[in-house]
């Protein structure tokens, strides 16, 4: 191993039939990894760049949305889909569908949400607390994309909070099912995204399935992040999420890293300003509405700008931008010169949220297995629309 700090020999990830040269996932972020924003992050770097999560019930309905948050760029080589479901069947179908129409070469199963909408119908980081279901899902899953010959992963939390932890169990179970890699976000669903990702709890997982790759997830806002993180925990690959929110180049870094470069991209205001009126642009083409793509691009200015000298009025008209002829003029003030500002770019981003007790079913926690009522209750619990 390089005695480096910013450099890593870490070999391609094997998923399945899959090779990823760079063994770096983009985590599915709601409302934010469509395939605008994809397409900038795949223009920097290597990796698996995973859809905005969509419902299996949804998806099974055809819903207008859920066939819009399915959609890659023909140039995508890899289509990687991420499905939400409580319920064996419906996911089993979704996941049909997805292999038989060929609509995807990789998908994810989320049981990571923290969000209440998901958590509280039993979903997401919720469901591995209920073997059973657990269980049920993953081999139904596996089974319908091995027709296929679709690698299928899943990506979860530690558990529901401190007291009631599911990794080491969901993992084995996942492992034995035929899961093509686990991928484990070191943060309980009570945490939220609040304080410090547990990577030990990662580096357990790791030594617990020697056999598949794990991924770990987490507090990787910089290639030297994800250097410490497999270092210190010996996953396979690492997933990205808030750490790339406003600087898709940070793939760029990751893929040097994992060459064993030390070359960092460090972007002054001209070149963030570029790709912010390009992210706007391809949002366009994404939504095929100029309305809702202004709209959309507002939420990534904070990110974007975060520690460059912008002032406070200027950056309130960015947050409100209205057309892209408006964000043309409104870039066209910044100072051009401007030459990027180290440390102040960097570090957390993204909403952590405060810790809070998970919303669940009720009766949720009393037993590992459903009950009838459970049983019913989930039946129609599937959402359909897109969870958080």
């Amino acid at each position: 191993m390089p005695s480096s700090d910013t450099k890593l020999d870490l070999p391609p990830l094997k998923l399945g039939n899959l090779t990823v040269e760079t063994p770096v996932v983009l985590a599915p972020m709601a409302g934010i990894t469509n395939t605008a924003f994809r397409r900038l992050c795949r223009e920097h770097g290597g990796g698996v760049f995973v859809s905005e999560m969509v419902t299996s019930r949804a998806l099974v309905e055809r819903t207008p949305e859920s066939m819009r948050l399915i959609s890659h760029d023909d140039d995508e080589k890899i289509r990687s889909v991420q499905l939400y479901g409580v319920d064996p069947e419906t996911v089993g179908r979704a996941v049909r569908m997805l292999v038989e129409e060929d609509h995807a070469d990789h998908i994810d199963l989320n049981f990571g949400c923290p969000v209440a909408k998901v958590t509280r119908r039993g979903g997401g980081a919720a469901l591995p607390w209920k073997l059973d279901l657990f269980t049920a899902i993953v081999q139904t899953a596996v089974r319908e994309a091995g027709k296929g010959d679709v690698p299928l992963t899943i990506k979860m939390r530690k558990g529901i909070d401190d007291d009631h932890l599911t990794y080491l169990e969901a993992g084995r179970i996942a492992r034995d099912a035929g899961v093509a890699a686990v991928a484990l976000h070191g943060r309980t669903a009570s945490q939220f995204y609040s304080g410090q990702a547990d990577w030990d709890a990662i580096a357990r997982l790791r030594e617990a399935l020697p056999d598949i790759p794990v991924l770990g997830n987490g507090d990787i806002w910089s290639a030297e992040d994800a250097i410490a993180m497999v270092r210190q925990t010996g996953v396979d690959g690492v997933v990205v999420g808030r750490g790339c929110q406003g600087r898709p180049w940070l793939f760029g870094d990751l893929m040097a890293a994992f060459e064993g470069s030390d070359l960092r991209h460090k972007p002054g205001l001209a070149e963030v300003a570029a790709a912010v009126y390009r992210h706007a642009e391809l949002l366009i083409d994404t939504f095929d509405d100029e309305n809702k793509a202004l709209r959309d691009i507002r939420k990534h200015m904070a990110w974007y700008f975060k520690g460059y000298v912008v002032g406070g009025e200027l950056r309130a008209q960015l947050s409100a931008v209205p057309t892209l002829e408006v964000l043309r003029g409104l870039l066209d003030q910044l100072d051009m010169d401007s030459p990027y500002p180290g440390a102040d770019a960097e570090g957390p981003r993204g909403r952590a949220g405060t810790p809070k007790r998970t919303a669940l079913p009720e009766g949720w926690l009393k037993e590992r297995t459903l009950s009838g009522p459970q049983k019913t209750d989930l039946a129609g619990a599937e959402l359909d629309v897109s969870g958080g």
